[in-house]
């Protein structure tokens, strides 16, 4: 016998033994992340663990819903304490979303792309079958991306800290009026020009907005920090690449008069009164991601930015099989 739409929304009162729990995310705005959403539920039901939403997405996806099962509401029924692993059905934003709500845990997180590029996921919207099924097995690993930790200092006050998984930008506030800035690495000033910006990002974030400005491809395993300044005015603006113990800095010069914006991962935002100074530095607290596919960052390049490979022929000594990209050999 099927349930009823408020049976969804009935929260799970008791969690016995060995119960697992799996936090659901979806970009509930867009019809073929609901579909998915329920898709995963029913499935993750079905294997005998329990799906687990926060309350204002489950009742975005209870319309509409013929065949609802049971899921457990976030916060309520279930604390986050007791998730397993958290499923993100949407793009790398919706990702950067989950992230946050789940910052102060450890959930790890698997993303399966419904969006465009989708380089946090790790599985695209095809594969959300395989991809339940081996959350069910256990077949996954989880491994730590590197985040910052983000200060805004207004004089001697400190107005601001937060943190950031892929970047943390300062941008001039409005668009007629290029903003004054000074950079720093490790408390020491480099340079000083106008620009429209600086990025300050972690290796996960050197294929997001550092890499739309300029900045270099970064191997998720390096540890380092990137500033890339964009449309500056000088001469040495070069996109750097720093140490994972340097202090990052850049300083509102007030001459101007210019107003800034900080925005870390595209989400959270302040603005900046001219004389603002911004630090980044190495958080002690990654992020911890999913895996189920353990090929080289190289194949994961080629396949969401879709590079011409042809005419590659591989190395001269076979060594283990690390990619499924096929291997042209001159026998």
């Amino acid at each position: 016998m099927n349930e009823t739409p408020d049976t969804a929304l009935t929260p799970q009162q008791t969690k016995t033994p060995g119960e697992r729990n799996i936090l659901v995310f979806a970009h509930t705005g867009r019809p073929e992340a609901r579909n998915a959403a329920r898709a995963t539920c029913t499935q993750l039901h079905r294997a005998g663990l329990v799906p687990v939403m926060n309350r204002a997405d489950l009742e975005a996806l209870t319309e509409k819903w013929e065949n609802p099962v049971p899921v457990a509401v976030a916060h309520e029924s279930v604390a986050l304490k007791d998730i397993e692993l958290g499923m993100v059905l949407g793009g790398d934003g919706s990702i950067l979303r989950a992230a946050e709500m789940i910052r102060h845990t450890q959930i790890p997180l698997i993303g399966v792309n419904l969006g465009h590029v989708g380089f946090l996921a790790e599985a695209e919207e095809f594969d959300l079958t395989e991809t339940v099924e081996r959350v069910v097995s256990g077949d996954y690993t989880v491994e730590e991306r590197m985040a910052i930790d983000v200060k805004v200092w207004d004089g001697n006050q400190k107005i601001l800290e937060t943190w950031a998984l892929n970047e943390a930008s300062v941008e001039k506030g409005n668009r007629e009026k290029m903003i004054e800035v000074v950079i720093e690495v490790d408390r020491r000033p480099l340079s000083s020009f106008g620009c429209d910006g600086v990025v300050l990002a972690t290796p996960t974030g050197s294929t997001a907005y550092a890499f739309s400005g300029g900045g270099p491809v970064v191997w998720p395993s390096v540890e380092a920090m990137l500033m890339v300044p964009l449309s500056a005015h000088a001469l040495f603006a070069r996109p750097l690449v720093t140490a994972p113990t340097s202090m990052m800095a850049v300083e509102l010069i007030s001459t101007n008069g210019a107003e800034g914006v900080l925005w870390c991962d595209g989400r959270r935002t302040r603005d900046l009164p001219p004389g603002a100074r911004v630090e980044v530095a190495r958080s002690s607290k990654p992020v911890r991601l999913a895996r189920m596919h353990p090929a080289p960052f190289s194949e994961r390049l080629v396949k969401k930015f879709e590079l011409p490979i042809a005419g590659w022929r591989g190395p001269h000594t076979p060594g283990p099989a690390t990619s499924t990209l096929p291997v042209i050999r001159n026998d």
